[in-house]
């Protein structure tokens, strides 16, 4: 069972290395790595895989976080939406976000005068998780469990029936 989950996180580091060496500073994309936004800095899309968001300077379009947290403090902007799955977002005074606010399976810790331009979506518990990601895998797994019930089946060779003298 391990090696199998090894596999996967391996598989799925390989897939998101391409994404985290690229060259262009307007746009962040990183697995395992905390991404920090200096006051001073300005950027695109910021997109985080197990690992948390820290904005202090202005975002232009959309952070992304799975498995990690989202923390926009005192005086930042992001353009776009704010999406975590399986994280705390935490919202600072004078934070604006232009677009909306997704927090699946976290927690939103919002400062009273924070403003956002879209919707407030927020689905806490780790439930959720498990409804969104954990039901379709175990569908699948069940699914490939039949189609090698069905394969080993038709491979037994035939048991002849017994006569009666």
């Amino acid at each position: 069972m391990t090696f199998n989950l090894r596999s996967l996180l391996l598989i799925c580091l390989l897939l998101a290395a391409p994404f985290a060496l690229a060259a262009d500073s307007r746009e962040y994309t990183q697995f395992g790595h905390s991404i920090y936004i200096g006051p001073d800095q300005h950027t695109g899309d910021v997109t985080c895989f197990f690992c948390s968001v820290r904005v202090r300077g202005q975002v232009g379009g959309e952070i992304t976080t799975f498995g990690g947290n989202v923390t926009i403090e005192d005086d930042a902007s992001v353009g776009g939406d704010v999406t975590a799955f399986g994280g705390t977002v935490r919202l600072g005074p004078a934070t604006k976000i232009g677009g909306e606010l997704t927090v699946m399976g976290g927690t939103l810790i919002r400062d009273p005068k924070a403003q956002i331009g879209g919707d407030v979506t927020t689905f806490g518990g780790q439930g959720w998780l498990f409804v969104i990601f954990g039901l379709p895998l175990l569908i699948f797994a069940g699914i490939i469990a039949l189609i090698v019930w069905l394969i080993q089946r038709r491979q037994r060779p035939a048991q002849p029936y017994a006569r009666a003298a």
